[in-house]
This record gives C-alpha cells, sequence and structure tokens, in this order.
C-alpha cells in the first residue's frame, strides 16, 4: 500500500519545508507511470532556487515550490498504455519533458526546446517528493544500479554534454574550473575521454584534496580570492609542465574564472562555460580574438542518460559516488537543504533518501 506523498517546497518568502504533495491520487495519466523516488541529489540549483528565489530572468519562485532534479527510484503504477516499464522496475528519472514539436526539438537539440517541462524549474514541481507522475519514455532502466548512483546519472548526463559539446579529443591538455560536484565529475568524465594532463582550480584547498581524492591523477591549482586573470592562467600553464590547455571547462559561472581560463588557452582553444553566473560579464576580448578562443555555452543536455548508464555500468567513471558526503532521510529535508547550503561545510554532495516500504 502506497502511503502518504510528501514533498520538499520552497516559496517565494525563500522557506524550505515538507508538506502534503502532488500527485495526491496516485494514479498515471496516458503515458505515465508512478515513481517512488528513492534516491534524489540536492544541486547548486535547488539551492539557489530557496536561497535567492530565481535563477535568471525567467525561472522564478512565484509560488509554492517542490525542488529537486536528480533522481532514481522504483516504478509503483503504470498506465495501460506503457508498454516499456513495468511496475518493480529500477528507473532514473530524466527531468526535462520537450514538446517534441518545435524546430529545436526535431533537430534533436531538446535542452533549447522554449516549451520544455523541466522539474523543479518554476513553475514545473520538480522531483524531490516520494510519488511523481513522470512520462515513462523520460524514465530510464538502470537495473540493479544503486539508486544513489542512479540520481548521479543527471550530474553524469550534465558533464557527458560538456564533454561532446566542447569536442574534446583523446590527449588534450584541459583544465577544469571549479572543484564542485559538476567539475568533479567533469574530471572523471575528462580522464575517461583520454585527457591528459588535466588541471582542476578551486578557491577551497579541502575541495581541491576531495578531487585528488577521487580522480587521483589531476593536478590541482588553488585560487587566491581576488588573484588576476592572467597569474592564475600563468599558474594553470605551469601546473600542466609548461604546456597550455587546448580545452577549458568551465564550471563556476565566475567572471574572474572565465577570464582566467581564456588567458591559460592555447591558439583556437576551446573555453566552455557549464556553469551559472551573473547576467551580463566582461570578458578578455583581444586575447580572444588574436588566439581564435572559441568560446562555447552549456545549457543542461540531450541525449546523453542511455550514454551515461553505460558508462557507469561500465567503471569509466569509477568513484563517482564519493562525491556523496552526506544522507538525510525525505522527512528531515529540511536539514538536508541546511546542511548542502553552509558554505562552512565540507559537503560535496547531499543526498535525499526515502526507504519506505510499499
Amino acid at each position: 500500500m502506497l502511503r502518504d506523498n510528501i514533498g520538499v517546497y520552497t516559496n517565494p518568502q525563500h522557506d524550505i519545508y515538507i508538506t502534503e504533495a502532488e500527485p495526491t491520487t496516485l494514479t498515471p495519466g496516458i503515458g505515465e507511470v508512478i515513481v517512488h523516488v528513492r534516491a534524489t541529489g540536492i544541486c547548486g540549483s535547488d539551492i539557489h532556487f530557496q536561497k535567492h528565489g530565481r535563477i535568471g530572468p525567467t525561472m522564478v519562485v512565484r509560488e509554492e515550490h517542490i525542488l529537486g532534479h536528480e533522481s532514481a527510484g522504483v516504478v509503483v503504477a503504470v498506465h495501460e498504455s506503457v508498454t516499456s516499464l513495468v511496475v518493480g522496475d529500477r528507473v532514473a528519472v530524466e527531468p526535462g519533458v520537450p514538446c517534441y514539436k518545435c524546430e529545436t526539438c526535431l533537430r534533436g537539440h531538446y535542452n533549447g526546446c522554449h516549451k520544455v517541462q523541466f522539474k523543479s524549474t518554476p513553475p514545473v514541481p520538480g522531483l524531490l517528493r516520494r510519488y511523481v507522475n513522470h512520462p515513462a519514455e523520460w524514465c530510464h532502466k538502470i537495473g540493479e544500479m544503486s539508486f544513489e548512483r542512479g540520481a548521479l546519472l543527471e550530474p553524469l548526463s550534465v558533464a557527458l554534454a560538456g564533454i561532446e559539446i566542447a569536442g574534446l579529443r583523446l590527449g588534450d591538455p584541459v583544465v577544469i574550473l571549479g572543484a564542485g560536484p559538476i567539475g568533479i565529475v567533469s574530471a572523471l568524465c575528462a580522464r575517461a575521454a583520454g585527457a591528459e594532463p588535466v588541471v582542476v582550480t578551486d578557491i577551497r584547498e579541502n575541495r581541491l584534496n576531495f578531487i585528488k581524492s577521487v580522480v587521483p591523477s589531476v593536478r590541482t591549482v588553488r585560487i587566491e580570492p581576488h588573484q588576476n586573470a592572467e597569474k592564475i592562467a600563468q599558474r594553470i600553464i605551469a601546473s600542466a609542465d609548461g604546456i597550455k590547455p587546448r580545452v577549458a571547462l568551465e564550471c563556476t559561472g565566475v567572471e574572474s574564472s572565465i577570464s582566467a581560463a581564456i588567458h591559460s588557452l592555447q591558439f583556437r582553444g576551446v573555453c566552455l562555460c557549464i556553469g551559472v553566473g551573473a547576467a551580463t560579464q566582461s570578458i578578455p576580448f583581444m586575447i580572444s580574438s588574436v588566439n581564435e578562443i572559441d568560446l562555447r555555452f552549456q545549457y543542461r543536455y540531450a541525449n546523453q542518460w542511455p550514454r551515461a548508464i553505460r558508462i557507469m555500468n561500465g567503471g569509466l567513471v569509477e568513484g563517482i559516488e564519493k562525491i556523496i558526503t552526506q544522507r538525510f532521510g525525505l522527512e528531515d529535508g529540511v536539514k538536508a537543504f541546511e546542511t548542502a547550503a553552509d558554505p562552512t561545510s565540507d559537503n560535496v554532495k547531499v543526498v535525499i533518501l526515502d526507504e519506505s516500504l510499499e
């Protein structure tokens, strides 16, 4: 028997609380299944929505809002129209549901669909609840993979999209700016793709020490606050034994970090901006011009989840689960968010689990 559905909410007043969540009838619609969400990672965007109420000019918390979009669980109900899944299947939930009709979708770039219903991006409620209705085609079977690793498929898909967009090749020297969860997973993917050397920067020594425990072969550069971008670039190059990176994966969104990435790159290098930052920023124009720097940007991902599952199961990102540093039950979701949002904490990824039995 299914239990009461509860979810982790925020609102325009920036509260964080747990209360009853939809669906209350627990009946799947046409093409849908109901998933008992067993593991959900807290993303930086979740914290941003709760603390600041918005990301950019359009993604704004205007009412009660369920957070969370990094989830895996088990199917507990299936609409009769669904043939791809059955009750008991373990799945990871791809949170974005595009329209399938616009030109962007038809070209395969569904991450750019203007009508996408992306769970946790206001006004679309997120996945941090006990049960959720979701289209079956956006629920990916994970077999015997743990629910925690299934929840990590979402940040892994972000990193895989970054590797693809940047055009990273075997033997490319790479710098990754920012040793947060996406930076760490990007380092794992860059190493799996054959990048060498891999340099990682961050302002926190503990994060750099942590990433070396996950990807021992990376080289690290600790950035001093307000350090000159050109000086940071020199240190990146020195850390790579004088080799300028061909690819920079910028995972912070911080203007000075993007500038340092551009200054560090070799002629015709690629700077991919993955991190979310200020709406308007300045870049070093002339150094980009004379070095033909290719400045690229990434918005979420498309067509990555099946690859992510294969890569996870194939052991190519072994150790990825180390980024989970704290676990809380669903009923302790408020404490989980307080822990994840604490800037003095050493936590990397906080995961909320629901072990309730049906």
